[in-house]
């Protein structure tokens, strides 16, 4: 029979909340992490507004200021979610065998601002003032090393890079690292920071984000008619994922089970989703196969839902083929709404919304949702959170390059 995993831990640094508590509150309440770009002068830029983390302050998980020097922004924010993430499991590391506890974190860049920074030195000092420190902090794998550096964690440790679906990826390679029992105890998630001018600039040119620059809070509409982009946002989000055997043995709190995982990929496009929905679609079966469980078995789909035209159209129409008639029951909804897209870090913050989603019986709400769609027309939760019972979510990551992801976590038994 096929081990059971569970989720006990949960981390979160995000536009709306620098712990999983306020980042939740903002989520039912749909306060919006959008406003003005402050990372850099964004004057000249099509999109001037981005998501970004307030008030992040490294010194409160032990990073000191010299560390903060050396270490990139999205490994700063993997060791803080990692850090709340442990703590709220009660693991007890000290009494673990840490060659049992591995770390997988997915990151869609790494540091593009370490890029930009050195290549500038580079170009007006030259090459013997770069930094030692250059290629250990932009490289995507030094969130899953540091992690495991600072809790002493010698077990299965790796990195997934798929763009937008790489926290998804990453959870679910943990997840059968564990049913493989290569580990006992994963960490697990995405990670991102890259509000850059470079980033920000390519996503211009590719005429992704949105340019509803004079009102940033209602600029991420996903699947709204009037959507005209995405939203650059930044943070991470990390869970504690173990065998049921391990948590039960040591009385942790579990707060969900996670039971199936699905990837594909859709063969099309470096850029575009298949018009048809075929590969999104195939993940989604996926998971529904893996976790053994029927359609009509989710409660709750948290889309990858992007508010770009051909996203929120190609993922509704792939959740039809996935769920046919029970599409029309089903409660879908983007959180990216609120937060802005994490980009690679998007799968693990979302995979925490959906873990408190049926902790706490809430559906969180798809913000600025205002003019219906004839092409997205499922129940995408308009703008307001739903008290409802919900027994199984599955939370939905594509990727450039055609990647996509599904996983289904459902309330623990």
């Amino acid at each position: 029979m096929k081990k059971r995993v569970v989720i006990t831990g949960l981390g979160a640094i995000t536009p709306v909340g620098n712990d999983v508590s306020g980042f939740w509150e903002s989520l039912k309440e749909g306060k919006s992490g959008v406003g003005i770009t402050k990372s850099f002068d964004a004057t000249g830029f099509d999109s001037r507004i981005s998501a970004e983390i307030k008030d992040f302050d490294p010194a409160l998980y032990g990073i000191s200021y010299k560390e903060t020097k050396r270490t990139a922004k999205f490994v700063q924010f993997a060791i803080a979610a990692a850090k709340q993430a442990v703590a709220s499991s009660g693991l007890e590391l000290e009494k673990e065998d840490r060659s049992r506890i591995g770390v997988l974190i997915g990151s869609g860049i790494g540091s593009l601002y370490t890029i930009e920074e050195e290549h500038k030195i580079l170009l007006n000092k030259g090459p013997s003032r770069l930094s030692p420190f250059l290629i250990p902090m932009l490289i995507v794998n030094e969130a899953s090393g540091m992690v495991a550096i600072v809790h002493g964690l010698r077990g299965p440790n790796s990195c997934v890079a798929t763009a937008c679906a790489s926290g998804s990826h990453a959870i679910g390679e943990a997840y059968r690292t564990i049913l493989y029992g290569d580990a006992d105890i994963m960490l697990t998630g995405g990670t991102e920071s890259c509000i850059v001018p470079t980033a920000v600039g390519g996503f211009c040119a590719l005429r992704a984000l949105s340019t509803r620059n004079d009102d940033p809070q209602a600029a991420s509409r996903p699947f709204d008619r009037d959507r005209d982009g995405f939203i650059m946002a930044e943070g991470c989000g990390l869970v504690v994922l173990e065998t049921l055997e391990h948590a039960q043995k040591r009385n942790a709190n579990i707060i969900a089970e996670i039971t199936g995982f699905g990837m594909s990929c859709d063969a099309y496009h470096i850029t575009a989703p298949d018009p048809e929905g075929l590969g999104a679609a195939q993940a989604m079966t996926m998971a529904l196969k893996d976790a053994q469980m029927n359609p009509q078995d989710v409660s709750y789909i948290n889309a990858h839902g992007t508010s770009t035209k051909m996203n929120d159209k190609i993922e509704t129409l792939s959740m039809k083929k996935a769920f046919g008639e029970y599409s029309k029951k089903l409660m879908v909804s983007s959180t990216k709404s609120v937060t802005g897209h994490l980009l690679g870090a998007a799968g693990g913050v979302e995979f925490v919304a959906c873990c408190l989603a049926i902790k706490d019986g809430v559906v969180p709400p798809t913000i600025n949702y205002k003019t219906p769609d004839p092409d997205c027309d499922l129940d995408y939760i308009p703008n307001a959170a739903r008290k409802v019972n919900v027994t199984a979510c599955m939370s939905n990551s594509l990727g450039f390059g055609g990647h996509n992801a599904s996983l289904i976590v459902k309330k623990f038994k």
